[in-house]
């Protein structure tokens, strides 16, 4: 089993995630708390002087959109930015985050004391009863999920010991309610998008050893979903893709708590039938319109309801569970697509607010969400995503270290007892100075020629594996301190085993263009420049003549001093021998432009 480090000992150092995660802990700072618990105090009966309506609402200090006082999913946001705060307050040491996290917990604390001691919610408990009696109600349980999310971790994230004692009293109140439904409605637990219940209930049996969640966990576990993946019946054609993924996460979460065969079959069966059997866009989704699509029939859903991003954040959160469990690359491959074309894409490169959806369709544009207007469920999701690298980089098992991800960042680690640091880095020279591309002679920079260091308090014998991805063009180039080496390769790993204490590896991935066609419609596709789709500046498919299985024959890196200088922007063409040529770029630079993924030869 695969061990990420704790995330006091991993930090990205730069590039465009540090960037990405720096937007977003920007923002996690600007947000007032009183405005983040608003819906808790106006439930705990708490009016506090900046929150009273005045005669022009639009002008209270209120956050409005899915936070508004009249919504039903409102306070959803919150638990979504303790989770965040709590794991920035940590991987990136952040005492300002810590602090704040801290005082909302404390006005947390404030508000379960006013409601009765149990009850934390920033809705009311009869929203439950409506759940009961079939009334319409939107999603109970999946507000009430998020804020037992944020508070659990809060805690084992930031050790903050309070949240433990609110969670716990909530929990309480979910044994009772539980109780008083079992003999007249005891399926309504299934009810109110519960899917993310089971997960928190194990993580708290696994912190506690408290019987109480053990019971919950029972209580939960038993889903129409896991009947028909066990089955290998279609669980997910046409259902609602985000409400179901968080199913996977507590099947996930119980095989690691249980080690019971059926949540190990059930959970990878899942990602089978949303991925492999499924087939997905270039992108990484399988959904529109918020519901999963029938199997390989992505051309026929191209639109502008693509993708919707909580998917892909809960899709990587699985996966991630399946990599760790299983060390196979195909998944490390997925999560990879789904940083770049997901993670990146449908953040906003300037604001750091979330794309709720990724258009497809020819001639898109992305839909962009405001600061505190809208608060989608896709925004709580993105202020947790780009604080999810640090754990996706780097793993342990014995004496093996594992490179999942080629992302510059920094990890100690203890190996067979001995500390060990390590870091990636973009690199262009090798230890004599020697340039890998020789740019005069047609070579050029990339963001896939990496440095490793490696430095180890005591001499310390272990195997170092670095993933090979499906996009590589060439066997990668190895130089170890120095020296060209032939490094063994299996099960898709580069492997080299040694006694370390200081040495540099410097590695260069070669990617390859390729075109990825649509299933149902083999004559279109998307472009990819190893993992990164490619975004054509056109509002219209124009159509591309040429060899689609060999995109170099059409496509034309630029060669600014731009495009040269800067790593991080290298992804950049040029189409030639067409009848209108085109740019292409990484499709999450594209902001406010408007762009096509697909199209189709001409």
């Amino acid at each position: 089993m695969l061990k990420a480090p704790n995330l006091e000992d991993c930090r990205v150092t730069s590039g465009v995630f540090r960037e990405r995660m720096e937007l977003n802990k920007k923002y996690l700072k600007e947000l007032d708390p009183i405005c983040l618990l608003q819906n808790f105090y106006l439930e705990a009966g708490i009016i506090l002087p900046d929150m009273q309506v005045i005669s022009e609402p639009e002008k209270a200090n209120l956050h409005w959109g899915w936070e508004s006082p009249a919504c039903q999913l409102r306070g959803h946001f919150l638990g979504h930015w303790m989770s965040a705060a709590a794991m920035l307050s940590v991987s990136d040491d952040d005492s300002e985050l810590k602090a704040k996290l801290s005082k909302i917990i404390d006005e947390l604390e404030r508000c379960q004391i006013r409601n009765g001691g149990k009850w934390v919610g920033s809705i009311p408990e009869k929203y439950f009863k409506f759940m009961e009696s079939d009334d319409y109600i939107w999603s109970p349980q999946y507000t009430m999920h998020k804020t037992l999310m944020g508070l659990v971790d809060a805690y084992r994230y930031a050790g903050i010991e309070k949240a433990l004692k609110i969670a716990d009293a909530l929990a309480d109140w979910y044994i009772e309610w539980a109780k008083s439904i079992e003999n007249t409605a005891p399926f309504t637990v299934f009810k109110g998008e519960q899917g993310g219940m089971l997960e928190e209930w194990c993580i708290l049996f696994e912190l506690t050893r408290d019987p109480k969640y053990q019971k919950l966990m029972d209580i939960y576990r038993e889903n129409a979903l896991y009947h028909k993946l066990e089955q290998h019946r279609d669980a997910l054609t046409d259902d609602h893709a985000n409400a179901s993924i968080p199913l996977s996460h507590g099947a996930a979460e119980l095989y690691e708590s249980t080690g019971e065969e059926r949540w190990k079959i059930i959970s990878e069966e899942f990602w089978a039938q949303a991925v492999t059997q499924r087939g997905m866009f270039a992108t990484s989704g399988a959904n529109s319109g918020e519901f999963w699509i029938p199997a390989n029939s992505q051309g026929s859903y191209l639109g502008d309801t693509d993708q919707e991003f909580c998917t892909v954040y809960n899709m990587v959160r699985l996966t991630d569970f399946l990599y760790r469990r299983t060390g196979n690359t195909d998944y490390a491959d997925y999560i990879e697509r789904a940083l770049y074309n997901g993670f990146l894409a449908q953040q906003n490169m300037r604001s750091g607010m979330p794309a709720y959806f990724l258009p497809l369709a020819a001639g898109s544009r992305k839909k962009w969400g405001s600061k505190r207007h809208d608060f989608w469920c896709c925004h709580g999701t993105m202020v947790q995503a780009q604080t999810l690298y640090p754990r996706l980089i780097w793993y342990t098992e014995g004496n093996t270290v594992t490179v999942a991800q080629y992302i510059p960042s920094e990890a100690k680690l203890d190996i067979c007892g001995s500390k060990v640091r390590l870091s990636q880095c973009t690199e262009l020279k090798n230890l004599n100075n020697q340039v890998f591309f020789d740019e005069d002679e047609g070579g050029e920079k990339s963001r896939w020629s990496l440095r490793f260091d490696i430095e180890c308090d005591t001499p310390t014998e272990f195997t170092l594996r670095f993933r090979l991805p499906w996009w590589l063009k060439t066997t990668p180039q190895v130089i170890l301190d120095g020296e060209p080496i032939q490094a063994d390769i299996a099960d898709n790993y580069l492997m080299i085993s040694k006694a370390w204490q200081k040495s540099t590896i410097q590695l260069l991935l070669t990617p390859k263009l390729t075109a990825e066609p649509l299933p149902d419609m083999p004559e279109t596709a998307a472009l990819l420049d190893g993992p990164i789709v490619l975004a054509g500046m056109t509002d219209k498919d124009i159509g591309l003549q040429g060899d689609l299985s060999a995109p170099e024959t059409f496509l034309h890196r630029r060669t600014t001093h731009e495009y040269k200088t800067y790593v991080w922007k290298q992804n950049t063409y040029v189409t030639r021998h067409q009848p209108v040529n085109i740019e292409f770029k990484p499709l999450y630079e594209v902001t406010d432009e408007v762009y096509t993924v697909y199209f189709s030869k001409r």
